[in-house]
C-alpha cells in the first residue's frame, strides 16, 4: 500500500484501479464507523454527538473547498450537496447539545 501512496504523480493511473482503491477506503471507513458507533453505550451517544460538532465543522469546510475548486457542474453540485448535509449535521449536533444541557437546568416556575 505504501508504494501506491508514494507513486510518482507523472505516471498515469488506471481509472478503474483508482476507483477500486477509493471504493475500498470508503467501505473500510463505513465499516469502522459502524463498529465504533455500535460499541458505544447508549448513555454516551449525546456527549459524543456534541463532541463531533468540530469534526462536522471540518467536514463543512472541506465540502466548501470541494464545491469551489471543481470546475464541472457535476462536481460543484455534489460539493453543494455535501455542504448542505454537513451543515445539517452541525445544526443537529448543536440542537442535541442544547437539549442535553436543558436537562441539567433547574426547572423555573
Amino acid at each position: 500500500m505504501l508504494p501506491l501512496l508514494l507513486a510518482d504523480a507523472a505516471v498515469p493511473e488506471d481509472p478503474a484501479a483508482k476507483f477500486i482503491r477509493l471504493l475500498t477506503v470508503f467501505l473500510l471507513a463505513m465499516w469502522v464507523g459502524f463498529e465504533v458507533i455500535t460499541k458505544v453505550p447508549q448513555r454516551l451517544h449525546t456527549p459524543l454527538t456534541s463532541g463531533s460538532n468540530a469534526i462536522s465543522g471540518i467536514t463543512a469546510v472541506g465540502a466548501i473547498v470541494a464545491a469551489g475548486s471543481v470546475v464541472s457542474v457535476f462536481g460543484t453540485t455534489f460539493g453543494l450537496v455535501a455542504v448542505v448535509f454537513a451543515m445539517i449535521n452541525v445544526a443537529g449536533g448543536f440542537v442535541v447539545t442544547w437539549r442535553m444541557l436543558q436537562m441539567f437546568n433547574p426547572k423555573k416556575k
